[in-house]
């Protein structure tokens, strides 16, 4: 998505990055970030790039403190590296993204980047405690946890959450951790179909039976699904055999933990799916329409796709669809029809990657605005109101 661009940036320090972002205020420059680059298909292109700041070398620990379950860092350390600074803390950022070796804090913030254990802990609002951003003017403010200068009346660190950086650069960020778990272990369904998914997680509500993640894979039209269970030993075992109680008419006769020495690596098999193919979606509906989900919308789109894959978080309502067009006005036709339905639904489709220049120009990247746009308009009129960071890029070309 990114064209060539001369002005090429890279701070060493957050008051570096003020200081350029301050001089190209002078300038009149319009200018992008980037972190580890895993997600600039997201969105639509930028109308207009200046500027490239790159935030790789942003990456220190600012302040860490064990007792307090809380950490700061600068925007551009990857995932994976903050993953092993907390590691001998037996501690970490409850969020498993994908391509943790290169997803960088900044870049996962600004895009809401996620994983299957939101279904446990949440999404990066409600893990994130403050925020520091460099305006477009150079302005370096904070808001919440570790507060220096506050920017009143907004709740900034949230707001920064999937702001495409249209609104500042994220330099550092504050989280609050949780102990890592004494003990992990999946089990395995397999041959489901899209209404025994939705009957189970609905069993596992009633039997208050608190997985940690839950993911419905298919490359076809039935589903294997993966629950997680985590925590200490005693607590991880006590709900595994309570999953294993289940009547049989929901589970079925095939369920089965996964060996600890991995037979099925989970992890990899849910990242390789949501990873793959040439135009990638992400739809989120409620958790309670996944029968007509499948139905309505998935069963087209696999038609519509050559080698489809699907991963579904049932327990939030997040489905992630990926392949190669079989035809291109077939996969056009399949995505609009797709949209309207979720969108009747309550929900939305967003175009995650798109390596098809031809269907990216004709089909929106997020669909219909939602109601909040008006707030949305008045917010980049007030963080930028020059338009000169990412313009264009964001929901209803903001």
């Amino acid at each position: 998505m990114m064209t060539h661009v001369a002005d090429v940036v890279t701070p060493g320090s957050i008051d570096e990055a003020v200081s350029q972002l301050a001089e190209r205020a002078r300038r009149g420059s319009v200018v992008t970030f980037v972190g580890g680059g895993t997600e600039l298909g997201y969105g639509r292109a930028p109308e207009r790039v200046d500027t490239l700041l790159r935030t790789e070398r942003l990456s220190r620990i600012l302040d860490y403190a064990p007792a307090d379950l809380t950490i700061t860092v600068e925007a551009g350390i990857t995932l994976g590296a903050l993953q092993a600074t907390l590691a001998p803390e037996r501690q970490r950022l409850a969020l498993d993204a994908p391509q943790a070796a290169r997803a960088t804090i900044g870049g996962l913030l600004a895009t809401n980047g996620f994983g299957p254990r939101r279904a446990r802990y949440g999404s990066l609002r409600d893990l994130i405690v403050g925020v520091g951003i460099v305006r477009a003017d150079g302005t370096l403010a904070h808001g919440g946890g570790k507060v220096v200068k506050n920017v009143a009346g907004f709740d900034l660190p949230k707001l920064m959450v999937g702001s495409l950086g249209t609104l500042g650069l994220i330099a550092s960020a504050t989280f609050r951790l949780h102990p890592a778990p004494e003990q992990q272990q999946w089990h395995v369904l397999a041959g489901r179909s899209a209404a025994q998914v939705r009957e189970l997680v609905r069993a596992l509500v009633e039997c208050k039976l608190e997985a940690s993640a839950v993911i419905a894979h298919s490359n076809g039209d039935a589903y294997s699904i993966y629950i997680l269970f985590e925590g200490f030993g005693p607590s991880v075992e006590s709900q595994g055999a309570k999953l294993h109680d289940l009547p049989r008419d929901v589970l079925g006769t095939d369920a089965r933990p996964i060996a600890a020495s991995g037979d099925i690596d989970v992890a990899s098999l849910d990242e390789t799916a949501r990873l793959y193919g040439s135009i990638r979606v992400r739809i989120s509906t409620p958790p309670a329409f996944l029968t007509s989900l499948d139905r309505d919308v998935l069963a087209p789109l696999r038609v519509a796709y050559a080698d489809c894959r699907v991963i579904l978080y049932p327990t939030i309502g997040a489905a992630f669809v990926g392949g190669m067009p079989r035809d291109s006005e077939a996969l056009l036709a399949a995505l609009q029809q797709a949209r309207a339905v979720v969108e009747s639904a309550g929900g939305h489709l967003a175009v995650v990657d798109c390596n098809e220049p031809e269907l990216r120009e004709r089909f929106d990247p997020f669909g219909t605005p939602p109601p909040s746009f008006p707030i949305m308009k008045r917010l980049k009129g007030r963080f930028d109101p020059e338009r000169r960071l990412n313009p264009g890029r964001f929901v209803g070309g903001l």
